[in-house]
């Protein structure tokens, strides 16, 4: 079992933020933080971030988690199954793609069974589907609660756990930074990885459209949180990749993220960590399509 956070030391919270495949990014952070020594007592994710927070948590090499990323194709987690979509569009299900192929990488992968049996102690961010609460989960069975906490409305079925229906914890709290100074954090780093900033077009399929739309609106968020809050204890934001050019469900550009995450926050700690905001939602016109 995790040992419980104590009172009154230095504790370092890791805070994962949501993002579909642009989770990769992540890993390269957490690969330069794992280089230079930087290591959590508290891990708070939501989403992607809930489970790249979860293998963090179990205390082995980050890059075991690489690997897994590179390996990821967009097969393994949105399945076509045109009969369960059909029964969505009429009515009779809450969900357009099933969530098993993501339950059995979670199961391949993860060596441990509850939440407080976590290396490090986990928090995981969901949403109640009925009332639009936050939930964090920090007991309990673990792969339940990630695929409550990465259930993308509409795409992934909602997870039932205790009472409640859970969904994607993006929607209400995709950077819980508040989650980890209430845990007991004294030094937050955030590992936000931004957001596709440089599509030539828009997303022309549905569930890409979708998340690229959730994307939008949680940057949104997140920089007018820090534009506007002020934390009792330090908080680090590293600077995701820009531009990226991938969209939420493209799992082609996992190694380059993963590499830019890396080598982007590897520049970061060597410049002293200097004050780093979170990405306005911009354009990039020389990347634009004629």
């Amino acid at each position: 079992m995790a040992d419980q956070v104590v009172s009154g030391k230095e504790n370092t919270a890791f805070v994962l933020s949501g993002g579909a495949s642009l989770g990769s990014v992540q890993v390269g952070m957490a690969l330069a933080l794992e280089e230079a020594g930087i290591e959590p007592d508290i891990i708070v994710g939501a989403s992607v971030g809930a489970i790249n927070g979860a293998w963090l948590a179990s205390g082995r090499p980050v890059e075991g988690l690489a690997a897994i990323w590179r390996e990821l194709r967009r097969s393994d987690l949105f399945p076509l199954r045109p009969l369960v979509g059909l029964r969505g569009f009429a009515g009779r299900r809450s969900h357009f793609v099933p969530n098993t192929g993501l339950r059995r990488l979670l199961e391949r992968n993860l060596d441990f069974a509850y939440l407080e049996d976590a290396a490090t102690p986990l928090t995981v961010i969901a949403s109640d589907a009925r009332s639009g609460e936050e939930v964090a989960l920090d007991r309990g069975p673990l792969i339940p609660a990630l695929l409550a906490s990465a259930a993308i409305p509409a795409v992934f079925p909602p997870v039932p756990i205790g009472d409640r229906l859970l969904i994607d914890g993006g929607i209400v709290n995709n950077t819980p930074i508040t989650r980890a100074i209430e845990a007991g954090a004294t030094e937050v780093w955030v590992l936000s990885p931004g957001y596709s900033c440089a599509l030539t077009r828009p997303p022309s399929a549905a569930i890409a459209m979708g998340l690229h739309s959730v994307a939008l609106l949680v940057q949104q968020r997140l920089v007018l949180e820090i534009t506007n809050r002020r934390y009792s204890v330090p908080v680090h934001l590293i600077p995701p990749p820009c531009p990226i050019t991938a969209l939420p469900t493209d799992f082609s550009q996992s190694d380059d993220l993963i590499k830019r995450g890396y080598a982007g926050t590897r520049t970061w700690l060597s410049a002293g960590r200097p004050d780093a905001m979170p990405l306005y939602p911009h354009h990039h016109e020389d990347l634009a399509a004629p």
